[in-house]
């Protein structure tokens, strides 16, 4: 089917499928997470490609919760963060995308991450207890050794739920974004913590598979094509089969990790993101022979990187939306 576009929407030559006019997209809540800064700029984005459809941001108390409610059907849409430029890959994601298995990436995009230390505290010798996700901790890991280092780092759900613990104890802090902090009407008492200036995170877009309501966009961007796959043993080069199949295509694997596959010691499972499309040649030719050397081998999406949303403009009052 040739997909052309009308007014930044998809369209079909053959077949005409008038985009929703209601779209929900599910993200790690509560409001102010950076999860949800993700969602506010992609709904920003698909608003301008797609001005005539409403697309409403549902908030879930996990990242699996997210990508299991577009999974089950209950939300269109799931933006998850998948990896950050300091503390790596994010392996709820991961683990769930492997588990489940009819969803789709369709699309990714990169946010800047400003850590902001919020506390009630005058000073910061004061501090006895600094909360917040794992995440968020280990990318401030060293201007927490060197600033506060009697506090003790305590791990939350989500930065935003650590902010809960702030008000009426001045002995204590979280670490969360300036958004989330405003929300809340917390005071700020350090700025650009992280250990970082160019610390930043990816997130995925993600549909059920066979949904067709993401628009085009009009400006070139790099895609890439995301795989998982298991070995059927693991035995000496059992990995280094499947990785030369790229190689002698000249396909560049931008990420390689592996994560435990929940079966046995020493089992694991492997992510590979390729910078080629699905339906290159070559792609399509190392998909077929890697089914040789694999157990399980799934193609977890072939998307853009909307590379271009930062900065989107000098106005960045959709954050404040609703």
């Amino acid at each position: 089917m040739v997909k052309t576009k009308e007014d930044g929407c998809l369209r079909s030559a053959l077949y005409w499928f008038p985009m929703p006019l209601s779209l929900s997209i599910a993200h790690l809540g509560p409001a102010g997470t950076y999860a949800e800064q993700a969602a506010f700029t992609y709904r920003h984005w698909f608003t301008q490609h797609c001005p005539e459809t409403q697309l409403t941001l549902v908030p879930c108390p996990s990242i699996a919760l997210t990508l299991r409610s577009t999974a089950t059907g209950e939300s269109d849409l799931t933006v998850v963060p998948v990896e950050n430029s300091l503390e790596g890959s994010v392996s709820m994601t991961l683990d769930t995308l492997w588990q489940l298995e009819n969803l789709q990436i369709r699309q990714a995009l990169v946010l800047p991450i400003v850590h902001v230390l919020v506390s009630e505290a005058s000073r910061l010798q004061d501090l006895q207890t600094v909360y917040s996700h794992p995440q968020a901790l280990g990318q401030c890991q060293r201007w927490l050794e060197q600033f506060v280092p009697q506090a003790t780092l305590v791990p939350a759900n989500a930065t935003t739920e650590a902010l809960k613990l702030v008000p009426g104890t001045p002995t204590v802090a979280a670490i969360a974004s300036q958004r989330a902090a405003t929300l809340y009407n917390l005071p700020i008492l350090a700025a650009a913590i992280q250990d970082h200036p160019d610390n930043c995170t990816r997130f995925w877009v993600v549909s059920q598979a066979g949904f067709d309501g993401i628009p085009e966009s009009s400006q070139p961007h790099p895609v890439y094509t995301s795989l998982a796959f298991s070995l059927p043993a693991n035995a000496p080069g059992a990995l280094v089969k499947p990785l030369q199949i790229f190689a002698e295509r000249h396909i560049n694997l931008s990420r390689i990790e592996s994560r435990p596959s929940k079966r046995s010691l020493g089992d694991y499972v492997f992510f590979v993101d390729a910078e080629a499309q699905r339906d290159n040649i070559e792609l399509q030719s190392a998909l077929a022979q890697l089914t040789d050397y694999t157990e399980v081998l799934k193609v977890l999406g072939s998307y853009p990187l909307l590379d271009h949303l930062f900065p989107l403009s000098s106005d960045r009052s959709f954050l404040l939306e609703s």
